[in-house]
């Protein structure tokens, strides 16, 4: 295929920017628009002791789990793992570090630290031991908050139904979910599309994210997300 703008290319060439101790955020609800064929690349290199952050931890054998269900994250920061016993298990036995955060404030976050804002203020949770813990609060107006801190990664990884050449991305309907956050707040930004095109083929006004946040594309060779729940 032509690629003039270079970021198109084969799941091969991205395996090197997956290496042990790293952060990866990932797109994705309960494996619903996770990226298949770049987890996959991920386990069987065998990167170990990531810190994961993303929605959930989906299921053992479906998105993201496979990972977390394998003992390859150190650490998560996610709204809930409840769709992932194995997760629970590890955190029960002190195998897997878990960072709780409301979705609401998660996907807020990601945000933050895609648009370089260093934190956000909320009230959410306050009164909640598991999401206050360790977290500074802070006096505005007579009322305390908590100092939720942005977050941002070594590598986002994001599913597309489509993608050109150029890196411009559209979503699956509910694939979407947290994926337009996610692919803004990775230092580095890798797509995985089930079908790219020239530069061009796209209407502008399907793009969701644009290609200045993307620094690489790559096909999907993995399973539909649109099956991730018939195979659960």
């Amino acid at each position: 295929m032509d690629n003039p703008h270079g970021k198109v290319t084969t799941i091969e060439k991205v395996r090197e920017f997956f290496v042990d101790g790293m952060t990866l955020m990932f797109g994705g609800f309960g494996g619903v628009g996770s990226p298949p064929t770049i987890i996959d690349c991920i386990l069987k290199k065998g990167v170990r002791d990531l810190t994961l952050i993303g929605n959930d931890t989906g299921f053992p054998h479906i998105g993201i789990g496979k990972l977390v269900s394998n003992e390859r994250a150190k650490k998560v920061i996610a709204s809930h793992i409840g769709s992932n016993p194995v997760a629970g298990r590890l955190m029960t036995e002190g195998k897997l570090e878990v960072e709780f955060s409301p979705q609401g404030i998660l996907a807020e976050r990601i945000r933050a630290g895609g648009v370089g804002i260093p934190a956000i203020l909320s009230d959410i949770g306050m009164d909640n031991e598991l999401v206050a813990k360790n977290k500074p609060s802070f006096l505005l107006n007579g009322k305390n908050y908590l100092v939720e801190t942005a977050l941002t990664a070594n590598v986002s990884i994001v599913f597309a139904k489509k993608a050109d050449t150029y890196g411009n991305v559209i979503y699956d309907k509910s694939a979407r979910n947290t994926n337009p956050l996610v692919a803004m707040a990775g230092d580095l930004t890798i797509v995985e599309a089930e079908e790219i095109v020239p530069a061009g083929n796209l209407d502008p006004d399907e793009i969701v994210t644009p290609g200045v946040f993307v620094d690489y594309v790559v096909r999907s060779e993995g399973v539909s997300w649109k099956w991730a729940w018939e195979l659960n």
